[in-house]
């Protein structure tokens, strides 16, 4: 019986992981949206915020604790590395 529980628990847990990575995802594209993304291009600009991670922050443990100051700096970079994203 407890080990139906914990697998059931687990099994809750992984959903609700799932639903709040899609809600991330989802407010990365509104605010790469808001920053000036074309809205054709924002799949292209997550996958670029993504690759930018690594790229700006590189060995830094900074990317572990991202704020919206991170993020911004992301953005910042992708807005000169990536022109043809942007409006």
């Amino acid at each position: 019986m407890a080990n139906k529980n914990l697998k059931d628990e687990l099994e809750e847990a992984e959903f609700e992981i799932e639903e709040i990575a899609m809600q991330l995802a989802d407010m990365l594209g509104a605010a790469l949206h808001f920053a000036g993304v074309k809205d054709d291009k924002i799949p292209d600009a997550v996958d670029a915020y993504l690759k930018g991670l690594d790229e700006v922050f590189e060995d830094d443990e900074a990317v572990a604790e991202m704020g919206y100051e991170e993020v911004i700096q992301v953005i910042e970079s992708l807005k000169n590395s990536h022109k043809h994203l942007f409006k």
